[in-house]
């Protein structure tokens, strides 16, 4: 049931997610810095997880006032889009004292994005007027329209209830704000690699599974921590297709480029959008597999429909 006003409106949700759009570092400092400086003036937690080239500008602007802000570098919090919300928003919001208004700046979209992130960026900034919605937050993510193509900044209006524009002129509301057609919109079908190796596994076959994915990773190139992650990973997708995705699955790695994938295909369908993008909750067992795998993988890509579900992961090498 929505809270409704005095007077019998409904009330306005505390959540608040404005786009702003820049032309330059000029702008861009315009249009960030006196946004933290209100929220520290007001006693409100403010964090500021944007790439590193533009958290060195904010942090010279803020002076002394930086080391009150929690600053962190986009490139490497945010490399997996999949884990913003739980691992850098969600994660600094959740640990300020509950009543308290929380600010942060967010800037997960970047030219350089590859082609195979951007469909899990543009989710992300959808999602995550779902994941907020009734809390006292404040989510404000720069778009530099200078160097992002014309499409990217249709979708920042997609997924923002509100827009700054670049240069003079007030916030307006966006006309074209529609989170959840985005969200379907780029959930894109994953297709099959040809002559990638394929493990098919059920529940007796989950270790053998795990052996398969490590056998591969370690011919391909991985060791170390990135060899034992994806061995997490796969552990993690294979058990999730076996208890909740028809008791059975193909597992496919390969190795593309820089990295190597690791790729979960199963008959069940995920009903829930922010499914891996929660942080755990307490004392709750299982739920995590997921965000375990959005957490310790380079980049996850997700595809659900009624003919089932893939999970597709990356490592680099």
């Amino acid at each position: 049931m929505s809270a409704v006003a005095e007077h019998g409106a409904a009330a306005p949700d505390p959540f608040v997610h404005p786009a702003l759009f820049y032309r330059d570092e000029r702008e861009y400092l315009d249009g960030t810095v006196p946004f933290v400086r209100e929220g520290l003036a007001a006693g409100e937690p403010v964090a500021v997880a944007v790439p590193g080239d533009r958290l060195r500008l904010v942090r010279e602007a803020l002076g002394d006032d930086a080391e009150a802000v929690r600053l962190l570098d986009m490139r490497e919090a945010g490399r997996n889009p999949g884990r913003i919300i739980p691992g850098v928003l969600r994660s600094f919001a959740d640990a300020q004292p509950a009543g308290r208004r929380v600010r942060i700046i967010g800037e997960p979209i970047w030219a350089g994005r590859s082609a195979a992130e951007y469909p899990a960026c543009v989710q992300h900034e959808a999602l995550i007027n779902t994941a907020f919605q009734g809390r006292a937050v404040t989510v404000l993510c720069p778009y530099d329209v200078g160097s992002l193509p014309e499409p990217v900044l249709a979708d920042a209006h997609a997924t923002h209830p509100v827009v700054i524009p670049a240069g003079p002129g007030p916030a307006r509301d966006s006309a074209a704000y529609a989170p959840d057609a985005v969200v379907a919109r780029y959930n894109e079908p994953l297709p099959l690699v040809p002559d990638a190796p394929a493990f098919p596994f059920a529940a007796e076959s989950l270790t053998r599974a795990r052996h398969f994915a490590t056998d591969e990773g370690r011919r391909l190139g991985l060791t170390g921590v990135t060899l034992e992650d994806l061995a997490l990973a796969t552990a993690e997708l294979t058990t999730n297709s076996v208890v909740h995705g028809g008791g059975s699955g193909v597992l496919r790695v390969w190795g593309e480029g820089g990295h190597v994938l690791c790729e979960v295909r199963d008959r069940g369908r995920l009903t829930d959008p922010l499914a891996g993008r929660r942080p755990p909750v307490r004392d709750r067992r299982g739920g995590r597999g997921l965000l375990m795998v959005n957490l310790i993988a380079d980049l996850v890509r997700m595809h659900t429909g009624d003919e089932g579900t893939t999970v597709r992961c990356w490592f680099a090498r």
